[in-house]
């Protein structure tokens, strides 16, 4: 189960194991006895920072805690979570806790679903927001087919049909050229002035406005800056709701919330497109209006809900208002036991967060992902899944699915109809990424998927030289060619969601350090809207140029160049501790990959030509689940 496993978003406040770094050596005199020097094996410090720690000296640490920030009322709870804290793994035989306070913390492997209802108040309006992400991308694909004309963006008014894919293609691209250049970067200053509930409102509250915006303007220019102004909520919004449900809930099942982001998002997805069957049929003016209009009753719905929910206990910590970070605790917790152990927890890895990172600020830090080579190679491998996210073509289909079934033969209703196919498909398929993203893990299912999705694009592209209706005749869906090319789009929802939908945040999520995590991400995320915006952009000077059949299969193409990255330079991060992830992100890249293809030909060897080989010797010294392919 997702939950289960160790995921990145459990860095700062798990609760692991104690591990061979800290108990080899022996008891240490603080719990910020490192050496920060070693930039490429931090992580290993935050891995469980307490153990190790003598308890006299725990005890003391805790009780100055408490001092210092007002909480001696909570000091016996304090001491117990932190002892909690240090050997998780013996609570049962705990001679600290009574017997009512060990089934508490033994419920929480027996029962994990039994939480607060405020943390399920918190869990919808997380959800909520990401719906509001998915909409976002897709209401336009119903409304491009209709605006065009009543804006004006035709070669009889603009002159020539390059003027027509261009103004088309930037229109529809303009929120995630925002993203990129400005959204994805103002998220680490907007959290830090106005918290994580305060950016989630102020993003919700601008995709509610430019959703307003889209709705009345009465030119493509207009429409232009009104979606660019869109583009600054989808941004912060995409980095920020993660990152807040990770700090807010508890570590055995933050996996799977986490990942509801991505579920969520499908799912908006899919009601954008239902919202161009639902308004499509009306007049063509009003109808591209409350298609692009609609959403903006989401975003809403997340601001009327977002200072019902408490704030990040974390970033409370982060900017010194402990006392605030506990009652957020209080609220998400069910005893003051378990918000006294994750409070004391995540103080510690805060703390040596700061100690690591003092004196620097974001740009130090962003140098740091390239300048330290296990940063550098975490850099490089979410830099190839979050280009391949989008260069796998799914965006084609997002954004311009109506228009191409429209050339393919459809009517104006039919193709929305179609549309609405793809994203109900995106949606349900998405739902097993609960299950098989930990199940077969990140690098496995891509390698997995890639090749289909390559398929799945030329069989759409090589669809279109069936031979096309008669210019201006309704055909049956029953025909071969409309037949083909929504066949070959539906699979490729079918084969993307459960892969490459999934795997990209989460993986980024896991690669970087702890000390780096939030401007990796920033990196990450910005990757993503930047070739989002490329492709958006480009997709319809590629029909005009190189037709349907060209422009489906340079998205196989790069399907296909994707797949080989992914093999060559994508470690696998399922299940791994902080300190597995260094050894793994420590193998130098040239080492990983000439490894990858020894073992590729060695697959390929044994399972298509049935020879009998002998085991190749493991890329990484340890575990066996360092080498899984």
């Amino acid at each position: 189960m997702a939950d289960e496993k160790k995921t990145s978003s459990d860095i700062s406040d798990s609760q692991s194991p104690p591990t061979a770094t800290h108990g080899e050596k022996g008891r240490k005199q603080s719990v910020f006895d490192i050496d920060i020097s070693d930039r490429e094996h931090l992580n290993a410090h935050f891995e469980n920072p307490l153990a190790g720690v003598d308890d006299t000296q725990l005890m003391r640490d805790v009780e100055t805690f408490c001092q210092q920030y007002d909480l001696m009322d909570q000091l016996d709870n304090m001491k117990k979570g932190a002892r909690i804290s240090k050997s998780p793994n013996t609570v049962a035989e705990a001679d600290f806790l009574e017997p009512a306070e060990k089934d508490v913390i033994l419920r929480e492997k027996t029962n994990k679903w039994d939480h607060p209802f405020m943390l399920y108040w918190l869990c919808t309006m997380c959800s909520l927001a990401a719906a509001t992400q998915g909409m976002d991308e897709t209401v336009n694909n119903g409304a491009v087919a209709i605006y065009t004309k009543i804006l004006g963006i035709t070669v009889e008014k603009l002159g020539s049909q390059q003027q027509v894919n261009n103004i088309q293609g930037l229109v529809v691209s303009a929120p995630y050229l925002a993203c990129a250049v400005l959204g994805c970067w103002l998220t680490e200053p907007m959290n830090k002035l106005f918290a994580r509930r305060g950016t989630i409102f102020i993003s919700c509250m601008v995709a509610a406005l430019a959703s307003i915006w889209e709705g009345v303007v009465q030119s493509w220019p207009n429409l232009f800056v009104a979606r660019l102004f869109l583009g600054l909520g989808i941004g912060t919004k995409s980095a920020t709701v993660p990152i807040y449900a990770a700090e807010c809930a508890p570590a055995r099942i933050r996996g799977a919330l986490v990942m509801q982001w991505q579920v969520w998002t499908a799912f908006g997805i899919m009601i954008g497109n239902i919202m161009g069957v639902a308004f499509g049929g009306l007049r063509p003016n009003l109808a591209w209006r409350l298609i692009l209009g609609s959403t903006v009753v989401m975003p809403l719905i997340c601001c009327a809900q977002v200072y019902f929910c408490p704030e990040s206990p974390r970033w409370l910590i982060q900017n010194g208002q402990h006392k605030k970070a506990f009652q957020s605790f209080q609220r998400l917790r069910n005893t003051d036991l378990q918000a006294c152990r994750d409070l004391y927890y995540t103080h510690i890895g805060v703390e040596l967060e700061n100690r690591i990172n003092k004196g620097k600020n974001f740009f130090s830090m962003f140098y740091d992902l390239f300048a330290v080579p296990r940063n550098r190679r975490a850099s490089l491998a979410t830099w190839i899944i979050m280009f391949g996210q989008q260069f796998c073509g799914v965006n084609v289909i997002a954004y311009y699915s109506t228009n191409i079934f429209l050339d393919g033969g459809y009517s104006l209703n039919s193709a929305l109809l179609a549309s609405m196919g793809t994203g109900i498909l995106n949606w349900v398929f998405a739902l097993p990424a609960f299950f098989t993203i930990d199940k077969f893990g990140r690098r496995p299912l891509v390698i997995f998927t890639f090749p289909f999705l390559a398929i799945c694009l030329l069989w759409t592209g090589m669809s279109f030289f069936i031979d096309p209706p008669p210019p201006g005749s309704e055909i049956s869906h029953s025909k071969p060619r409309v037949a083909m090319i929504i066949t070959g789009m539906y699979l490729f929802e079918c084969f993307y969601s459960p892969g490459m939908g999934p795997v990209p945040f989460s993986y980024s999520a896991e690669a970087f350090p702890t000390h780096v995590r939030e401007v990796g991400m920033s990196w990450a995320t910005a990757t993503l809207w930047a070739f989002n915006f490329v492709l958006a952009f480009s997709f319809p000077s590629m029909l005009t140029a190189f037709k349907a059949q060209g422009a489906f299969g340079w998205y196989a193409a790069w399907c296909l160049v994707l797949w080989v990255l992914v093999i060559l330079f994508l470690p696998e991060t399922k299940e791994l501790t902080l300190e597995e992830l260094d050894q793994v992100f420590s193998v130098p890249t040239w080492k990983h990959s000439s490894y990858q293809i020894k073992n590729s030909v060695w697959h390929i060897r044994r399972y298509i030509f049935r020879q009998k080989l002998e085991p190749l010797p493991p890329l990484y010294q340890g575990a066996e689940k360092f080498n899984r392919i």
